[in-house]
């Protein structure tokens, strides 16, 4: 049990690979927060959980529903330990210049932008009980870009 007593908050926790992080995490002691956008599916992935998840409906491009997010966190366990920015989105395959602003700016806000809130939200939390850890993942198409899904 090596996140025994440790509390994770994961984006992007209703499917893939965050559905599979916060499960881990749960496996091995940690208290999670079930974090995304689709609320059935964060509803889902913390029943098949239990007890040591919740879950919250979460866009993590608006910084008020991050907020949100971390207070639900602290109101449920206590404490946060353990940040996992796993929330992704990319547009349709397609030709670069047909990609509208608008999902530009989305893609940006979820996949750059809300790694900002993250660190806005939590470092004074981790700071204030003397330590804690920041996960970040990315796309394979920062290394191995993909033609059609350049944004």
């Amino acid at each position: 049990m090596r996140l025994e007593n440790k509390v994770a908050v994961i984006t992007g926790a209703a499917s893939g690979f965050g559905e599979g992080i916060a499960k881990r995490f749960a496996q091995e002691g940690a208290r999670v927060v079930v974090a995304d956008l689709n609320a059935r599916g964060a509803e889902r992935v913390a029943g098949e959980i239990g007890e040591a998840a919740i879950w919250t409906q979460t866009d993590v491009s608006l910084r008020s529903e991050f907020d949100e997010m971390i207070y639900a966190a602290k109101s449920a366990f206590g404490r946060i330990d353990i940040m996992v920015n796993n929330a992704g989105y990319t547009h349709r395959n397609g030709d670069m210049l047909n990609v509208d602003e608008e999902t530009f700016d989305l893609i940006t806000a979820v996949n750059m932008k809300a790694i900002y809130h993250a660190a806005l939200a939590v470092v004074p939390i981790m700071d204030r009980q003397g330590g804690g850890v920041i996960l970040t993942t990315a796309s394979t198409a920062g290394l191995r870009p993909r033609p059609g899904l350049t944004w």
